[in-house]
């Protein structure tokens, strides 16, 4: 705490009060001991005996003010110092989110707690083999989201049972025939890329992992046909890190249907950028699973289910939507009017 006494002050700092009440003290007499302090008010007296600045003179008819008074003119003037100089600061540190966002968070919580989307019982989490060995899980982890990209989850579940089948390990994949490999992930989105992928990351993985994968996101995203999205959700299901928001289709669609973005964002990457600005970290974890199940049952990419959605009277989509669907209704009677 700051002292409000007035001999604080720095190391080896006098002031013009701390001498007076010095002179007082010592009944009259000056710093070394010697001399008046009316000394410090005789005419063209400019530096006492110590060397120190002297008061200023008084002119017949003035009254010196008061040191409550002085004190108050300083405290007045630090004040306004204080207060000028903080006004950036607070404007700096306010940070923008989205309106309404909490309450349609919440409700897509309560539509999601039933736990009943592709996602839930067939997504990346599902996937692996959780009595393997931990670096065979975490490779099937990664498997599973490589597979994953540009397809359905019920397409990836089938062929990741047909690869554990066969011995889903590092070892095992680099001993498969790309013919195979092939056969076996077949139908996934651009499966011959993904043979290629997995190839290769594979060798990776054996010659400079010792069989496991990268332990952080930078590493990860280095191997082939790994980006931000998938890097993020295996740092999370394989490590137990957040480093980050997964932001897949789902997830970029249902943000900017929301207006969670400041501007309209053009992929996922920049959605997910967008979101992490100001979205708490602590929901960071759950919005990829959050999200992906309500756009997989409800905020679908085509004829979004607004009616039955609890966010329809504070959704931006909704409202064009509805209105969309039930052109006979009168403006006043739009079963979703936007909040502002």
């Amino acid at each position: 705490m700051t002292s409000t006494s007035p001999y604080f002050t720095a190391p080896g700092v006098l002031t013009r009060n701390m001498s007076r009440r010095l002179c007082g003290a010592a009944g009259g007499r000056g710093l070394d001991g010697g001399g008046s302090s009316d000394s410090a008010k005789q005419p063209g007296a400019g530096k006492g005996r110590a060397g120190l600045p002297t008061a200023p003179k008084i002119q017949p008819g003035d009254s010196e003010p008061s040191n409550a008074a002085r004190q108050k003119g300083k405290r007045s003037q630090a004040g306004g110092n204080r207060r000028q100089s903080a006004s950036p600061a607070v404007e700096s540190d306010s940070k923008w989110e989205p309106s309404h966002w909490r309450e349609q968070w919440e409700n897509i919580r309560e539509m999601r707690k039933s736990r009943d989307a592709p996602v839930d019982s067939m997504g990346a989490e599902q996937c692996f083999d959780k009595t393997a060995a931990p670096e065979v899980m975490r490779y099937q982890v990664l498997l599973s989201l490589m597979l994953s990209s540009q397809t359905r989850d019920h397409v990836t579940f089938a062929a990741m049972r047909k690869l554990r089948d066969h011995g889903l390990t590092v070892d095992n994949i680099l001993k498969m025939e790309d013919k195979t490999l092939g056969e076996l992930i077949y139908p996934v989105g651009f499966w011959r890329s993904k043979v290629k992928y997995i190839k290769q990351t594979t060798a990776i993985l054996k010659e400079q992992y010792n069989g496991d994968i990268p332990s952080s996101i930078s590493e990860l995203q280095k191997l082939p046909g790994v980006g931000p999205k998938m890097g993020h959700l295996i740092m999370k299901i394989a490590w137990n890190n957040v480093s980050g928001i997964s932001v897949d289709t789902h997830v970029h669609r249902i943000v900017n249907r929301l207006k969670w973005v400041k501007k309209e964002t053009k992929n996922p990457e920049g959605s997910r950028l967008a979101l992490e600005e100001w979205m708490p970290r602590e929901l960071w974890s759950e919005t990829n699973w959050l999200l992906v199940g309500f756009g997989q049952q409800m905020c679908l990419p085509v004829n979004p289910r607004c009616a039955g959605c609890l966010n329809r009277d504070i959704c931006p989509a909704a409202k064009n939507n509805l209105r969309k669907t039930n052109p006979g209704l009168p403006p006043s009677s739009q079963p979703c009017q936007q909040q502002q």
